[in-house]
This record gives structure tokens, sequence and C-alpha cells, in this order.
């Protein structure tokens, strides 16, 4: 195989943009219409994950060990569209017309070999990792609304319980479906710590032009279903080293860290387990610092959490206005935390830049892409604890 033809081959491909994704879709869904099932109505936002998904495959195409956790990922991914092995070779016919199309006479028999080996290589292992989640996980869990607050006009807060245990750690995500939106999908991330009664907390806030977000804002309903995809990603994950921790969120960004300290609390009711939290919350108005009055009162009530909210488009606001990564940046003595970012990926950008640029070493900051507002390609019960009731913590 020759990893620079694959690439140099790719890259005369895209720049014929959108109509890539056009030509690759109209040829599957007329060689294969039974394939069109598995897709959403609308294909506006398929073209992106489609040229991303194989440019990275194709660019590291020569380093596939460094490549290849990727690449089982999304053969689990897959299993939640019910695509199963024998639709790999239709999808690898119309990739190679499609490379042929706009390749013209650049494309030649050896050339064709050559991706055709490339893609059965990357087929065969998205094939294994499906097979091998299947041994132990369903394609998706089932759940139920069961709860839904209304947090202004753009956050939603919903509580779903799902048709057998959830098996995630708190920091993780997973991509959802509404099922008023079908094969519409999107990544959420549980705002709890897992709970005895298979119940998950979701913050949704409505994204532009997202129709998932939007739909489950505005219009879902108590008893509508949701499929929850296999949970994701490990940036965020609690430290096991009690290393002190420094949080910014941005909008519903909080879910992740919310769940966090959930778990951190926990542990500091069992043993008075202590290590520093700083969370710095940012949103546009203080109308948007939707879990204010909670995490304001988990300040109050543990020595170890501080809470800052930060707003950037309200002068009337009592507290700290800016960019939320600014101002955290900004407070310095970070020097030995353990530093967590999530929100919008303009904000995650812009946070670890701040970050970085006020002497945080780029190894103490984590993030995932599954942040609020992702579209993904192809996420014993107890008391409220003193002073915070009213919320559903650890509930």
């Amino acid at each position: 195989m020759d990893p620079q033809a694959l690439k140099d081959s790719w890259a005369n491909t895209a720049r014929h943009g959108d109509e890539v994704p056009l030509f690759f879709y109209s040829h599957l869904f007329l060689t294969h219409p039974e394939t069109r099932g598995m897709f959403p109505m609308s294909m506006a936002g398929q073209r992106d994950k489609l040229v991303a998904a194989l440019g990275r495959i194709v660019s590291d195409v020569d380093r596939l060990d460094e490549v290849l956790p990727f690449v089982q990922q999304l053969g689990r991914d897959h299993r939640r569209f019910a695509v199963l092995a024998e639709h790999y070779p239709a999808v690898g016919e119309s990739l190679l017309a499609t490379l042929a199309h706009f390749s013209g006479p650049q494309w030649t028999e050896a050339l064709a070999g050559q991706w055709a080996e490339a893609y059965g290589l990357v087929a065969q292992v998205m094939i294994e990792a499906a097979a091998e989640s299947a041994k132990h996980a369903p394609p998706w869990w089932n759940a139920e609304i069961v709860g839904i607050e209304r947090r202004g006009l753009d956050v939603a807060v919903l509580q779903v319980r799902t048709d057998h245990p959830y098996p995630y750690q708190p920091g993780q995500s997973a991509a959802v479906e509404f099922s008023r939106r079908p094969r519409a999908w999107r990544y959420l991330t549980p705002a709890n710590a897992p709970r005895t009664d298979d119940t998950l907390e979701l913050h949704v806030k409505i994204v532009d032009g997202g129709q998932v977000s939007t739909a489950l804002v505005q219009s879902a309903a108590l008893g509508d279903t949701l499929r929850i995809g296999a949970p994701v990603g490990a940036a965020l994950l609690l430290p096991e080293d009690g290393t002190d921790l420094l949080m910014v969120a941005g909008a519903t960004g909080l879910a992740p860290l919310r769940a966090l300290l959930e778990q951190i609390d926990r542990q500091w009711q069992a043993d008075r387990t202590q290590r520093r939290v700083d969370l710095f919350h940012g949103a546009r108005t203080e109308a948007d610092l939707y879990e204010h009055q909670l995490l304001g009162a988990l300040a109050a009530a543990r020595p170890w959490f501080r809470y800052v909210p930060v707003v950037s488009h309200d002068a009337s606001f009592s507290g700290q206005r800016g960019l939320v990564g600014d101002v955290a940046a900004g407070a310095g003595g970070w020097s030995d935390r353990r530093c967590l970012v999530c929100g919008s990926p303009n904000m995650v950008r812009h946070t670890v830049s701040a970050l970085t640029s006020a002497g945080v070493s780029a190894d103490q900051v984590r993030y995932d892409e599954f942040t609020a507002g992702a579209e993904p390609t192809p996420e014993p019960a107890v008391a409220a604890p003193a002073g915070i009731a009213g919320g559903r913590w650890g509930q």
C-alpha cells in the first residue's frame, strides 16, 4: 500500500467540496436503496462528517496503530444506525466510484487496488470492533422522558429513565436520538453521577441549526422516548490520584462537570475525602446561569468547593464579567491543578488558549470532542445534601 498515493488522491477529490458527498450518497442510495433508511431525512449535516472521517483515516493510513482507536470507535458507533457487516461492501463500492469520478484520468487500476485494500482494512477493523461490542452491550439504550424543566427560552433540563442500567462514568457523553427527530443524533452528557433508579439528567441548549436540540427544548413532552448510544470519552473522567481541579464550563458544557461534582461530593460524604475544586461557569446573561442556585448552595455547604459565575453580555451583573476562559485564566494559581474544560468548540479553543497563555502547562488541560452542542459523527440514591434541597443532586 502506498500511503502517499492515497493522501494525494484524497486531497485531489476533497477539493471538489460539496460535490463529493452529493455524488457519494447519490451513488449509494441508487445502487443500494435499502441503505437510505439508515440516514436522517435531511442530509444537510452529513457532508462534513463523511469528509472529516475519511480524511482523518486516510491521512493516517501509514500510522494505523495511532488511528486504530478512532476507527474502532467508528465501528462501535455505527451499531446504533443498524449497520451490519454486509453493508460495508456497498459503502466501499460507492467510495471507489466517487474517487474514480473525481480523479478522472489519474484513476488507475493500481490506485483503485490501493484504495480497495485500504478500505478493506478499515472496514475489517470496524466490523470486528462492532462484533466485540455486541457481546456485552446493546446498540442503544431506550429511555423515556420522566421530567422536564425549561430554564428560559433555550435550555431544558430533562430527567430520563433508561430501560436497563446505563453503564457510564461521570464525565462521559453519549449520542442521543429523539423520537420526534428519527435518525438524527446529538451528543449529550449526563449531568449526574449514576443513580439506582436508572435515571439520567440531560442538559440541552438550542444550537443554531440543531434539529435535535431545538426539538428537545421546545417540543419534548413527558413520555417521549430517546435512544442513547454507548458512553464515550475519557478526557473528563475524575482523576484517580486526588488531584485538585479547575473546572471551566460554558453554558450547558456544565453538565459533565456537574456530574463530577456529584461524584466528588459522594466521596466526601462517605469518607471526607477532599480535593480542592474551583468551578467557573460562563453564560451570556445572569438569567442563563441556569444552575446558579444549586451551585451557590453547594459552595456554601462544602469547604472544598468554590463557584464563580461569569457573564459576558449583561452589564447589570454584579459578579465577574467577560469571557469565562479569560476570567478563569486571570485568576491564576492553577499550576498544580488538572484543568477540565467543556463548552462550545469556540469556547473550548479560547479557554485552552487563555489557560496556556497564562502559564498552565498544556498537559494539565483536558477536554474532549463531545462538547455541548456537538452533532456527532459517525454518552444507592441519596438525599440532597444539606443546603441543596430543591435540586436533583444525587436523587
